[in-house]
């Protein structure tokens, strides 16, 4: 072979790569935002912003076996959509959802595909495949690469033990971490939502949505490079009963895979919303539009609301003529409170089944259900049922089926502590049998929200949230305001959070310490009104005693007469950490909402949204004295200022409250 022939070869060998490698873009309707993906020997994409990359990525998924889908990929069609729709969400934060994106799907030979959709505010992607068998999943690969070390909002599980094996028993409620990537703990798994800070006020918060049949994602560093790795927990093999009095499944072995499941499907979204400044995070729908549809044709039954809660104040009442606690002179006492004040639902915490039996149809003596379900029925005040995980799982439709023919509205089903692929079914399953006894469902010791409010609109609320009832016991060094200050940009993104706030025994700082029977909020009493408007939750406790709230009657008065659903949300202000303000309105009525963190601060709130018109502000803002007693506050009614700029002040640990009526 001659010179010159050998130099033509070795150059079209070396240009064999270049040439089987193909190139794909799809771009958001504003054109703001850009997805590249690249196929060559495995699939890669990366994310544009302004010219600017956010982060790249390889992704494949491994099915037991060895097949890798996305190695060595051929590009059999690729299709392009654009989609401008309405969805009507009821029981949200709004009564309608934009769903504006452009999309493109690509098919690879092998019966299987990714389709990325691009909207304004982020960029999501998910694998599908076309298979006649079911497919079992060894693992599903990404590793999310950040041009820079960059700073983030990271919680991680509760767990600190050595393996990952021991951290996916986890109950998704952890503060957060203001670290960079390289700086986290990579011997601990990220809990989902993560925010990373990208400067210049931008950030990308990171989820996943529509996780059906498949389990959770956690993620993880890549030691000393800016980079999160996914990680799933394996399918469980050994189970034993065991945990919280005996109402938990503990894994004590786990498959070899991920998941088992239908060959031809769409695997969970993965999601990364992209805000310019904070405040459009406090107002994200990405998880609701990616979700899938409603799968109850008739949702008229379903009734959101709020819920007097007996355990976070320990059943202390006073002022009564008998012994408060777990029996029904003290749940009919619950029952005359919410009915005074319009409260839908009364719940029955842990104890009124008999402990250690992990059997919910064993009532303790001093409880006489039925009775209690028609003395609330009589005062139009609902019941609704504390279920621990193995109680109702074990028995799930017997147990559905008997409270529903009692007249029981639903359950708080809590201690899942779990997101492989057997709870996430069990999440679905429970949601659907009691959505056929048009049962409420409200998750606790849960993951993180994925959609499932939309597909099943009977679940009106998750925990996943490190919420009120840390205070019983947390230490005095525990930072709770600040961590109230976060949520909104992060844990909220996914969707609503059962926080169970409402205190009426407030401390400003250095006050706060842990009391189980009498405990108390840190921040102001303002700073809880406020909640009611920033936090969204559909089903919303009252968690302090009614003896308390019967002592406070301006306060009861509104935050038992607020909304927990809304026709429009507009946010208005906000810095993760630092503070945030939020807009909603129900019907012809606007409410607004204000926290702060330890420092005392001023916004100009802009009201414009309000058009033109004379209104009125009844407001609660913090006293004069709430730096030291937090429970100092003033109650005003004034006109909306005519340039429609509001001016407010918040103490340390403060908040403001307002409900806006039109004159």
């Amino acid at each position: 072979m001659s010179k010159n022939v050998l130099f033509v070869f070795l150059f079209l060998l070396g240009a064999i790569p270049s040439i089987a490698q193909k190139n794909y873009q799809v771009q958001s309707p504003n054109r703001d935002i850009k997805v590249e993906v690249t196929v060559a020997e495995k699939v890669t994409f990366a994310i544009v912003q302004d010219h600017a990359e956010v982060m790249n990525s390889a992704v494949s998924m491994t099915l037991q076996g060895g097949e890798v889908l996305g190695a060595n990929p051929k590009v059999s069609k690729v299709t392009k959509t654009s989609v401008d729709k309405e969805i009507p969400s009821p029981f949200y934060k709004k009564d309608v959802v934009k769903d504006v994106y452009n999309e493109m799907q690509i098919s690879f030979r092998g019966n299987y595909g990714l389709v990325f959709r691009v909207y304004n505010d982020g960029v999501a992607y998910r694998f599908t495949t076309k298979r006649k068998e079911s497919i079992v999943i060894a693992d599903e690969e990404a590793i999310y690469n950040f041009p820079s070390d960059y700073k983030t909002f990271t919680a991680y599980v509760n767990s600190t033990k050595p393996t990952f094996e021991e951290q996916f028993f986890n109950s998704f409620e952890q503060p957060y971490v203001n670290e960079s990537i390289t700086s986290l703990n990579d011997k601990r798994l990220k809990i989902l939502p993560l925010l990373v800070d990208l400067g210049d006020g931008r950030k990308v918060c990171i989820t996943e949505a529509d996780l059906e049949d498949f389990p959770g994602m956690f993620l993880n560093n890549e030691t000393g490079k800016p980079s999160l790795k996914a990680v799933h927990a394996p399918y469980p093999k050994v189970k034993e009963q065991g945990g919280h009095n005996q109402l938990q499944m503990l894994v004590k072995e786990r498959e070899s895979y991920i998941a088992k499941t239908s060959g031809t499907r769409s695997f969970p979204w993965r999601a990364f919303i992209i805000s310019r400044n904070d405040k459009e995070l406090a107002d994200c729908d990405m998880v609701y539009r990616l979700a899938s549809p409603s799968r109850i044709n008739d949702i008229s039954w379903i009734k959101p609301g709020k819920v007097a809660w007996d355990w976070w104040n320990d059943w202390n009442l006073y002022g009564v003529d008998f012994r408060a606690g777990i029996n029904n002179p003290t749940y009919k006492y619950y029952i005359d409170f919410a009915a005074e004040h319009g409260i839908e639902y009364v719940i029955l915490d842990e104890g009124w089944a008999v402990n250690l039996q992990a059997d919910m149809m064993q009532v303790i003596p001093e409880i006489d259900l039925q009775e209690l379900v028609d003395y609330g029925k009589s005062k139009n005040v609902g019941i609704i049922l504390w279920a621990g995980y193995w109680a109702f799982a074990r028995d799930m439709e017997n147990v559905v089926k008997h409270y529903s023919d009692m007249g029981v509205k639903g359950f708080k089903v809590d201690f899942l502590d779990r997101d492989d692929q057997e709870m996430v079914n069990f999440v679905y399953k429970a949601s659907e049998v009691c959505a056929r006894y048009k049962m409420l469902v409200d998750f606790h010791g849960v993951f993180k929200p994925t959609g499932l409010q939309r597909t099943y609109p009977n679940v009106l609320n998750y925990e996943g949230v490190n919420g009120l009832e840390q205070l019983k016991w947390s230490p005095e060094s525990y930072d709770m305001v600040t961590y109230d200050v976060t949520i909104p940009f992060i844990r909220m993104v996914a969707g609503p959070m059962d926080y169970t706030q409402g205190a009426m025994r407030n401390a400003a700082k250095g006050n706060y310490r842990p009391v189980n029977s009498e405990p108390m909020s840190q921040g102001t009493r303002c700073r809880q009104l406020a909640t009611y408007v920033i936090f969204e939750s559909p089903f919303n406790m009252l968690c302090d005693a009614p003896s308390n709230y019967r002592r406070e009657k301006e306060c009861t008065e509104f935050i038992s007469t607020i909304p927990t659903v809304w026709d429009e949300t507009i946010s208005l202000d906000g810095k993760v950490s630092e503070y945030v303000a939020i807009a909603r309105r129900h019907g012809n009525d606007w409410y607004i909402g204000a926290l702060t963190n330890w420092t005392p601060r001023e916004l100009d709130l802009d009201l414009s949204f309000l058009g033109e018109g004379d209104y009125t502000l009844e407001l609660f803002k913090d006293g004069i004295n709430a730096d030291r007693a937090a429970c100092d506050y003033k109650k005003e009614i004034i006109p909306v200022p005519a340039d429609r700029k509001l001016k407010i002040h918040m103490a340390p640990g403060g908040g403001y409250a307002a409900r806006i009526q039109k004159r």
